[in-house]
């Protein structure tokens, strides 16, 4: 089933990332078995106006995909403004995933100047995709600032611990029923992708899972599998946990249709 991001429609829920892989061979067929229509990469890396990171660049561009710039290693609202004009120049897209980071010990967005970001690069025209924590106010205040797509994190980026406040993420779902969601950093294992598409995530937003893992292209695959079960899940309706036992099979004797269920 498609989906869109800001209108663009999109069939596969799992956008990927270009940093951290062996090489750029092994980002290529990584990217290739993820299926993913969307990659990120910061102009930081990737510059290829000042042939810095060429060739990631050159691999980048060769596969077609649909860009994702990010402003990675910023810390205030006037760095990702700066960073976000270049950013729409160099790579001719008015997506932007904006990250303003506020701790350099655990990565976690500054609230203060992400909102104010937002608004700022909303005014200017930018198709906004704020990377934020779990917190239910912010996701609803950069909501109301006009970002259709929120992303939350699972748990701080790189870390790998999946998915540390389930009730967050789940009332995020439920409170913002009309803003598009994809999970956003943390993520360690394929399983953590598939709990966040059962919660109803339109999609997730991984790199280092896949780049860091033994084999990048497998891993890659596996998680493509995991959100396309999650997905299914969800849409399939998953049956209400229960506090007692119920049988799945009728009592001896009994014809299964008048059995309660």
């Amino acid at each position: 089933m498609t989906w869109s991001i800001y209108g663009e429609e999109l069939t596969n829920r799992l956008l990927i990332g270009s940093a951290l892989y062996p090489s750029p061979e092994i980002m290529s067929k990584a990217v290739l078995a993820s299926g993913s229509e969307v990659i990120t990469l910061s102009l930081k890396r990737q510059n290829p106006s000042e042939q810095s990171g060429a060739q990631i660049w050159q691999h980048i561009q060769n596969m077609g995909l649909k860009l994702l710039p990010n402003t990675a290693g910023c810390k205030s609202a006037d760095e990702v403004f700066t960073l976000a004009q270049m950013s729409r120049e160099i790579f001719n897209t008015d997506w932007i995933k904006l990250e303003v980071i506020g701790d350099d010990y655990n990565l976690q967005p500054d609230p203060i100047e992400l909102l104010k970001s937002a608004e700022q690069l909303i005014a200017e025209g930018f198709k906004v995709l704020p990377y934020c924590t779990d917190d239910l106010v912010i996701c609803q205040r950069l909501y109301d600032l006009g970002c259709e797509v929120i992303m939350p994190w699972a748990s701080p980026i790189g870390t790998g611990k999946g998915l540390m406040n389930p009730y967050n993420l789940e009332t995020i779902r439920m409170r913002l029923p009309d803003a598009t969601l994809i999970l956003d950093a943390g993520i360690g294992k394929p399983s953590d992708a598939c709990i966040a598409m059962e919660m109803g995530y339109d999609g997730v937003l991984l790199n280092s899972a896949v780049a860091l893992a033994d084999d990048p292209v497998l891993m890659a695959r596996a998680f493509a599998n995991a959100i396309e079960a999650g997905s299914q899940g969800y849409l399939a309706g998953i049956m209400p946990q229960r506090q007692t036992a119920h049988a799945s099979t009728p009592t001896l004797g009994t014809p299964f249709w008048h059995e309660q269920v």
